[in-house]
């Protein structure tokens, strides 16, 4: 189950997005198991940043994998105001930024990574394909 939890007001299309990212999670031959979103602020996320992975920067997307086997499930923490700035620096719409960072977040649970300037490629690219059957 997706759900949804909002320390911030965003809107988007809750069940859409709920249907694509199952789509994606299909796609990946993964299976769907509690996978939480946390909508929240710079400072709100910063303090996650500080406070559980000793990292003193501001960040889109914080994701905490609880991946069993082939199940998905874990928290993934976004910052709101970096989407939107985000989205106004890549000069994309807002709902595309966020579906970015949504779908960033299921991806890392799949096993992808984005430390290298290789697996960064690879990452965009899957973002890039699943924004595609948006």
């Amino acid at each position: 189950m997706i759900s949804y939890n909002y320390e911030i007001d965003v809107e988007f299309q809750e069940q859409e997005a709920v249907q694509w990212l199952e789509h994606v999670i299909t796609e990946e031959k993964r299976l769907l198991g509690n996978i939480n979103y946390i909508f929240c602020s710079d400072d709100y996320l910063h303090k996650i940043n500080l406070d559980f992975l000793n990292h003193d920067t501001y960040t889109d997307i914080i994701s905490f994998d609880c991946t069993v086997g082939k199940k998905l499930q874990g928290d993934i923490y976004i910052s709101i105001d970096r989407v939107r700035d985000n989205a106004k620096e890549y000069q994309v719409s807002f709902h595309n930024e966020l579906s970015r960072v949504m779908v960033h977040g299921i991806l890392h649970f799949c096993g992808y990574k984005d430390k290298s300037a290789v697996d960064q490629t690879i990452m965009r690219a899957k973002e890039d394909y699943y924004l595609g059957q948006l």
